[in-house]
């Protein structure tokens, strides 16, 4: 009899969560008959469709937190759809596990009945969720705690814990207090086909380089370093031959637009908010550069960053602020920045620019990583491994 899983994403839908799609195609290529809730944004919004074999629920949320009280306001909502969707889901196909992508670390509330009733519970932690409340509040006090205490109950709660890197695993293993048997590493990688995917010349805007960013827009992604950059680039170093296409979209959007104009920045700056596979993707074979912009912070340092991962894939040199994770995933095919300063990010871009046959083996360096040590293919053998741990 095929087991069947329940897996429960909270801050992406599918199947534009790359990583929680990519987990959830694996394992119904293993036999595993496969349930996703999520949240209704970001185009994605049909409240239930069955989508290449995988059923999918997906529940209306207030917003994305911009502000300390939209924060909650968007777990509460959250917490309220999941809810009524995993009843949904329990009475159809009687799930054997429920696999719970962070954050937040609130998903437990979800899952204890049908732990109750049998079923086995995973906990992939996505994001260190302290950290990350820290990073964006810039402050600790008594609702960061909260968060600490959100995030112990979720360890205590699980049968078994994944790991998207060995940094997330340490946390695990001593803030968590988990046993080493019991947290497995299953590294984000991207599965894309980029040998049938073609440049567009057009999106340089007739300008000699394109530099790229796609991810989210939020306090903790550094897009304003970019932005800041990318006018250092323009009106101090009076580079009028480089374009940039900032991809994606959050909840600093729009505050983001308006950092570009205040900065005259218009004509040089495209921003196109949220895009199809088929824009990012052409997009990522143009560009000359990739940057990732996320500060180093706590956080950061212990996330695995799909841009990065992209930038590599597509053979493409990149840009990033010294990060942990970040160094670990890229190794020589990135230049690192070791101050958060949009000044020296600039210049670290200008420099590459005028370097173009580092840029061509950096690039080669990236791809040849995800074809070896960083490909897919391992990560799934890995998820198998741990999901065959619980049987």
């Amino acid at each position: 009899m095929r087991r069947s899983v329940l897996i429960v994403v909270e801050n992406l839908p599918v199947p534009l969560d790359r990583r929680v799609w990519q987990e959830a195609c694996a394992l119904r290529d293993a036999g595993y008959r496969v349930t996703v809730i999520c949240p209704q944004m970001r185009g994605y919004t049909e409240p239930e469709e069955m989508l290449e074999g995988i059923q999918i629920y997906r529940h209306w949320i207030s917003e994305e937190a911009a502000g300390f009280f939209s924060f909650f306001g968007e777990y509460v909502s959250a917490l309220v759809g999941e809810w009524r969707l995993a009843w949904k889901a329990w009475r159809r196909d009687r799930f054997s596990i429920i696999h719970l992508c962070n954050p937040p670390d609130l998903l437990f509330l979800i899952a204890w009945p049908f732990k109750l009733l049998g079923a086995r519970v995973i906990y992939d932690v996505h994001d260190l969720w302290p950290e990350m409340f820290e990073a964006k509040f810039r402050q600790r006090g008594l609702f960061y705690w909260c968060v600490r205490l959100g995030e112990r109950l979720s360890y205590a709660f699980a049968d078994l814990v994944i790991a998207t890197n060995e940094s997330v695993r340490k946390y695990a293993l001593e803030r968590g207090r988990r046993k080493p048997e019991s947290v497995r590493v299953v590294r984000t990688a991207p599965k894309i086909d980029v040998t049938t995917i073609k440049p567009d010349p057009a999106l340089k805007r007739k300008r000699a380089f394109l530099v790229g960013y796609v991810g989210v827009m939020g306090d903790a992604d550094g897009v304003d370093y970019l932005i800041e950059a990318a006018a250092h680039i323009v009106h101090n170093l009076g580079r009028k031959d480089v374009q940039f296409l900032l991809m994606g979209t959050g909840p600093q959007y729009a505050r983001l637009v308006k950092q570009r104009d205040r900065l005259a920045l218009q004509e040089y700056v495209d921003m196109p908010g949220r895009v199809s596979n088929e824009f990012l993707f052409t997009a990522l074979k143009t560009i000359d550069l990739g940057v990732s912009c996320d500060p180093k912070n706590s956080y950061n340092d212990h996330c695995t960053m799909n841009k990065v991962l992209e930038y590599m894939a597509f053979g493409r040199p990149q840009v990033m602020f010294d990060v942990k994770e970040g160094r670990v995933s890229a190794g020589p095919a990135s230049e690192y920045v070791t101050e958060n300063s949009a000044a020296k990010l600039a210049v670290a871009i200008d420099g590459l620019l005028r370097d173009q046959p580092r840029r061509q083996d950096m690039g080669a360096i990236g791809a040849e990583r995800i074809k070896s040590d960083l490909r897919w293919e391992r990560s799934v053998e890995h998820l198998l491994d741990a999901y065959r741990s619980l049987e």
